[in-house]
């Protein structure tokens, strides 16, 4: 065989994840069915009976195989093929390989059990193309795919640096196929991304560095292949004619009038230069080895004059052909069929190569055990691979699902980088469920794998292509986010702060739209945008915090009071102490608005009074109108309509409002209407109706003291007017 294969059996029937040479498979198929392998322990020479009749008929008996040797000179002299039909041999899997294809197919026919046979001859044939054999070991195939243009560039340098050149087709071919389309994809991008800058398609260019390594590294690999088959092929053609020149002597040895001690010497000699002449053509190895073993059993029956030597050899040969029957039958119970069917081929090898013919009264029985032996773990790996090819059946279905999948989120692929992400998460758990389906069936192998790759690919095209398109939103918005950062750089320093600031509100607001930005600009555009925003607002609220001055006055000045508020202590005298608490009101009053976020102290000062009213067993209602009397004194003081109008419109909205709950309250309290009024909930909710009562008294209160105000004012106002009107 011109390149290595696999040893391992199970690879041969089908490596689960690569891509086969299906051309050079077929090839070997059709060999397959062209040859044929006698029993060689039943080659007759029927021409030669006795010695006698040897000596008086030799030129007969040799003329017999004529035929054949021309046959096989021929062969040799021939015009070598070329180097692609060569290579295509080369890549072909071992015959083992056809043993599995054929075994799902019963067998009926004692002609099909001889197929085993035949397919064994058949793959120490390719062995015999390949000195090396012996060396052979399984390369793993990595999933390609999954690698980048470098690591595929790199992985490649590996393998020819490193492996034989002969063993690493598949791999390379892998290589070559997944970075020709990874780099097609990325030119592909290049291209779209020079044109939509806007240049020219026709002046498109683009020098890859991973490309350029590929093609030297591939250059290297192709240089070194085609000088090993060179050198092969010279070498199988010069093996052949040596085989040949050791047949020629082989046959003539029964011509030559010596000793025959010596010519027996010269035999063995012939035999020990045939085990080390070298491989030799596939397709000559069979017809060349029967020529051989036709003339050596020529020559043993020969060696009938020597009954001694001859019996002797007879007898060595039995015994080591014994031995391999019986290796042979203990395969038989072996578990691994694997390796159990791999040494059954190298025992074939031996039984051939190396051991010579028995005595023929041995020859058909001891054949007819090594053959039944043979037989026998053929079928048990026959119908081990019955039930493994439903379990492939089974996978295939598995497989189908994942790449069906697969597809399925290709064709829906996320809007969202989010959700893409998410997405690509399921496809790598995707992947790795096929990888860990196990094997299919060796016929759907590739397709199966094509499909796989192809859903795979689909599905890493779009979303490149989603993000391509994010990379140009981003751009828009990066311009976007750029044109709004000028305009809130151009604004920070103006002091027209009504329009302004109502600007920079809605640059802000804007700007929380806009979607990302590439990361490489992100942060530094948001730095930017914000210490613009922050320079105008420090500023408008520095312009606010002068103008609150008095506010933050006010502030002390309530602080102030409500420390004296926390130590003042009730005399037990209740007019006194009423009027006290009167008088930290109107002092409270007086300090007016506080900042904003300062208003929590009205809750304190507010809370500490009604623990004072409280002591002091002042109602709710009376407490909140003693704290309303410094209000309507402040507004009768200001004497401002519209202030007194606004807390008019505010009480009698919260006098609609406690209306309004109680009202409802009363509504929930009749669903209750069976209910005793010891129930929890019939007690809270009346007890929320009280309160609400409670409210409404104080609010009705509140308004007839504001009423009175205004009615105070009013007289006033006319009195005065009267009084302007008298002095006139």
């Amino acid at each position: 065989m011109l390149e290595d294969k696999d040893d391992n059996l199970q690879n041969n029937v089908g490596t689960e994840e690569t891509s086969g040479n299906t051309e050079a498979r077929n090839n070997s198929e059709a060999e397959n069915e062209t040859k044929s392998a006698p029993n060689p322990e039943t080659i007759e020479t029927d021409s030669v009976n006795n010695s006698e009749e040897l000596v008086e008929d030799k030129s007969a008996s040799i003329d017999s195989d004529t035929k054949n040797e021309e046959k096989l000179k021929e062969s040799s002299t021939q015009k070598a093929p070329e180097k692609v039909s060569i290579e295509e041999s080369a890549t072909s899997e071992v015959v083992v390989e056809d043993v599995v294809n054929n075994e799902t197919s019963a067998e009926t026919t004692e002609g099909k059990e001889e197929d085993v046979l035949e397919e064994i001859d058949e793959s120490n044939a390719e062995d015999a193309e390949d000195s090396d054999n012996h060396q052979r070991h399984h390369i793993p195939m990595p999933d390609y795919h999954a690698m980048s243009m470098e690591n595929l560039v790199g992985e490649l340098q590996r393998l020819v640096r490193n492996e034989k050149v002969q063993a690493i087709k598949k791999h390379v071919d892998g290589i070559k196929y997944e970075f020709d389309q990874k780099f097609q994809e990325f030119i592909d991008e290049k291209k779209e991304d020079f044109i939509n800058s806007g240049g020219n398609e026709i002046d498109f260019r683009y020098n890859s560095v991973d490309k350029r390594q590929f093609n030297e590294v591939y250059s290297d690999y192709r240089e070194k292949r085609n000088s090993y088959y060179k050198n092969l092929e010279q070498g199988l053609k010069s093996n052949l004619a040596q085989r040949l020149e050791i047949i020629n002597e082989l046959k003539a040895l029964v011509n030559v009038e010596e000793d025959i001690n010596t010519t027996y010497k010269n035999f063995k000699d012939l035999q020990e230069r045939w085990k080390n002449a070298g491989p030799i053509p596939r397709a000559n190895y069979n017809d060349v080895w029967r020529t051989y073993h036709h003339h050596i059993e020529i020559f043993y029956d020969f060696l009938h004059l020597n009954r001694e030597l001859r019996d002797l050899d007879f007898k060595h040969n039995y015994e080591e052909k014994l031995k391999i029957v019986v290796r042979a039958e203990e395969l038989v119970q072996i578990e691994d069929l694997n390796k159990a069917f791999q040494e059954l081929q190298t025992l074939h090898k031996i039984w051939k190569e190396d051991i010579g013919p028995v005595g023929k009264e041995h020859r058909e029985e001891i054949w007819d055990r090594f053959s039944n032996a043979t037989k026998l773990l053929h079928q048990r790996r026959q119908d081990y691979y019955k039930d493994l090819e439903k379990v492939y059946e089974q996978n295939l279905e598995k497989k189908h699902e994942i790449i069906q999948a697969i597809s399925t989120i290709a064709t829906h692929i996320a809007s969202s980088h989010k959700e893409l992400q998410q997405q690509i998460r399921e496809v790598e758990k995707l992947r790795d469920s096929f990888f860990k389906a196990g094997k299919v069936p060796q016929k759907v192998n590739e397709k199966t794998w094509a499909g796989f790759k192809d859903a795979v690919r689909e599905f890493n095209r779009n979303k490149n292509n989603y993000y391509k398109n994010l990379k140009k939103d981003q751009q828009v918005n990066l311009d976007k986010k750029r044109a709004l950062l000028e305009l809130a750089v151009s604004l920070k320093d103006s002091e027209e702060w009504d329009t302004t600031t109502q600007e920079m509100k809605r640059i802000q607001n804007e700007w929380k739209k806009i979607g990302h930005v590439p990361r490489k600009y992100s942060d530094k555009i948001w730095k930017e945008f914000k210490t613009a925003c922050n320079h105008y607002f420090d500023r408008l609220h520095a312009l606010k915090n002068e103008a609150h001055k008095e506010e933050i006055e006010n502030f002390d000045k309530k602080n102030a009071c409500l420390e004296k508020l926390k130590n003042f202590q009730l005399s037990g005298d209740k007019s006194k102490d009423l009027a006290a608490i009167k008088e930290f009101i109107a002092e409270w009053k007086e300090a007016g608005r506080v900042p904003f976020n300062k208003k929590s102290i009205n809750a304190k000062f507010n809370k500490i009074l009604d623990a004072l009213f409280k002591k002091l067993d002042v109602n709710r209602q009376e407490a909140e109108l003693l704290k309303y009397g410094n209000k309507i004194q402040q507004l009768a003081n200001n004497d401002n309509d519209y202030a007194i109008s606004n807390e008019r419109t505010f009480i009698r909205r919260k006098i609609d409002e406690s209306k309004s709950e109680i009202r409802q309250l009363e509504n929930n309290l009749q669903f209750f209407s069976n209910a005793s009024e010891d129930n929890p909930v019939v007690k809270e909710v009346i007890k929320n109706i009280n309160n609400h009562k409670e409210s409404l008294a104080t609010w009705k209160a509140k308004l007839k003291k504001l009423n009175i105000l205004e009615n105070n004012l009013i007289k006033e106002a006319e009195n005065e007017d009267e009084s302007s009107a008298d002095e006139e």
